[in-house]
């Protein structure tokens, strides 16, 4: 099934206007998703808008947008007031800067769109401007969704991939985490050695988007099951490691990495750093078929 745009419009760098057209790049169609269901009857429930002074429940007709100043005090905000200052839909795409790509920082990114030339006649011009922006992106502003989003575009195979951007102050500083006063320990020489060995023995070509979401698949399994009538096991809790220090731990990962097979998660002990959880693992399904559906 062809790719539908979502919006149509123009490239427009200096006096040069290229015919565009914007696709999603992702799809979150695929993830399993729940409603709630009343467990006594089975049938999904319904939210009501509930007004707690009045004791009614209030129709869509009256609702109305309010912003809240101050605690407890609201100011309404009519849907003219709104459209008073959305910016104005003007198809464009006008490019403001270009940057290297390595200044577009990955906090940044909100959301990737695919851009591709509206007709054949725009093609030639559309691949100029991406075959010479190379590794660099070009940053600009569009409106989108009746909001004016910052946005960076950076080539792509034939394409271009448009991400629109947070604004710094969405932003949030790591000088808020004050768990990170943990990380600031000193590191011993032999055991930086022995990590970056590891972490080279890691190293591969493989393609990122050749991993799936085992979660998801997991889920579908598990759904299948239930409705085919079997009942879900959760396999046991597998043993807690064994606490060792992290020289001790750093040596055997070596080791098991050049014997070619992967490290086994241990604990690290209190006294060689702060102790860290058993990375989480995904929780495999089994299902046996229950007295009832036999």
């Amino acid at each position: 099934m062809a790719a539908r745009p979502l919006w149509k419009g123009s490239l427009k760098l200096s006096l040069i206007a290229i015919p565009i057209r914007v696709f999603p790049a992702t799809d979150s169609a695929s993830d399993v998703s729940f409603r709630q269901i009343h467990q006594r009857c089975g049938n999904p429930i319904k939210l009501k808008k509930w007004c707690p002074v009045c004791e009614v429940e209030v129709g869509a007709e009256d609702l109305a947008k309010g912003y809240e100043f101050q605690k407890g005090q609201f100011v309404l905000i009519e849907t003219d007031d709104i459209k008073a200052v959305r910016p104005v839909s003007t198809h464009t795409i006008s490019i403001a800067q270009i940057v290297e790509g390595s200044r577009v920082d990955p906090l940044l990114i909100e959301k990737p769109y695919y851009v591709a030339p509206d007709n054949q006649n725009a093609g030639s011009a559309f691949a100029v401007i991406r075959d010479a922006l190379g590794e660099r992106a070009a940053v600009g502003k569009v409106a989108l969704h009746g909001r004016e989003f910052l946005v960076a575009l950076r080539a792509r195979e034939s394409g271009l991939v448009m991400y629109t951007l947070r604004h710094g102050t969405e932003v949030r500083s790591l000088s808020g985490i004050g768990e990170l006063e943990f990380a600031q320990a000193t590191v011993k020489k032999e055991e930086l050695k022995l990590a970056q060995q590891i972490l080279t023995s890691f190293e591969s070509d493989v393609d990122l988007s050749s991993y799936h979401d085992d979660y998801q698949d997991a889920l579908r399994a598990m759904i299948d099951a239930k409705v085919a009538g079997q009942e879900i096991v959760a396999p046991e809790e597998p043993a807690q490691p064994k606490v060792v220090n992290l020289m001790d731990a750093l040596r055997r990962s070596l080791a098991e990495v050049k014997a070619g097979g992967k490290p086994k998660p241990r604990a690290v002990a209190p006294e060689a750093g702060r102790p860290k959880p058993e990375p989480a693992r995904m929780t495999k399904v089994r299902a046996k078929r229950s007295r009832r559906a036999s």
